[in-house]
């Protein structure tokens, strides 16, 4: 399978959706095809399922069932914009995979991590990212920012924002925890870095993985 698969995650308010488009725009400005897709989403029953998982928030969903849910959204994902995205050669960004069902559903609700990851073998097969970039920062500074973002589109408030912080603490551990495991796929940067700075650490993690521009050389 040719292209390359980059995935982004971190603690809410790291800044992810920043990064991956920015990303995208150095990408597709040095002729590289890219795909940018964020989790849950991407797809109609991907679409369906955020509104459930993220917004509904009468709607009393035990954390194993969340889980699952979470699964099925990505592996429709997987199969109907992923897999074809790469096959084509292009660069796949993507907001989120299965790393955070580990990190939110696994260390954060306490499920069994490996019984979560043999679910996300499941359901993504072996498709698993080129590159992991993971925005670490406090809790208490993630938060902060997405309030202070709220009503924007980058502060699309759900009801994780609305778990206590030691739910995020947990979370942020559980993300520090997988990286640790798997150095040679993760990228671990320092969130409340400049902007610019974060996006150029990311850009020559994802340069040293792609071939020779189709432009030339990178500008």
């Amino acid at each position: 399978m040719g292209g390359l698969f980059v995935t982004f995650e971190g603690p809410e308010g790291a800044g992810k959706s920043t990064q991956v488009a920015l990303l995208g725009e150095r990408l597709a400005a040095d002729g590289y095809a890219v795909s940018r897709l964020r989790e849950p989403g991407g797809t109609a029953l991907g679409d369906r399922l955020r509104a459930l998982l993220l917004h509904e928030g009468d709607l009393d969903t035990q954390d194993r069932a969340e889980a699952l849910l979470y699964a099925a959204a990505r592996a429709q994902l997987v199969a109907e914009r992923i897999r074809p995205a790469l096959g084509s050669g292009e660069v796949v960004l993507c907001d989120r995979y299965a790393d955070s069902t580990l990190a939110y559903q696994g260390y954060g609700r306490g499920l069994p991590v490996d019984e979560l990851a043999e679910v996300q073998r499941f359901a993504v097969g072996d498709l698993w990212p080129d590159l992991t970039v993971l925005l670490d920062l406090p809790v208490a500074v993630g938060l902060a920012r997405k309030r202070a973002a709220e009503g924007t589109a980058a502060g699309e408030w759900t009801r994780f924002e609305a778990e206590a912080r030691e739910f995020h603490e947990r979370v942020r551990a559980g993300y520090l925890a997988l990286a640790q495991r798997e150095p040679a796929r993760w990228l671990v940067l320092d969130a409340r870095a400049p902007i610019d700075a974060l996006h150029a650490a990311i850009f020559d993690a994802v340069r040293r993985r792609l071939p020779p521009s189709p432009l030339g050389a990178s500008h």
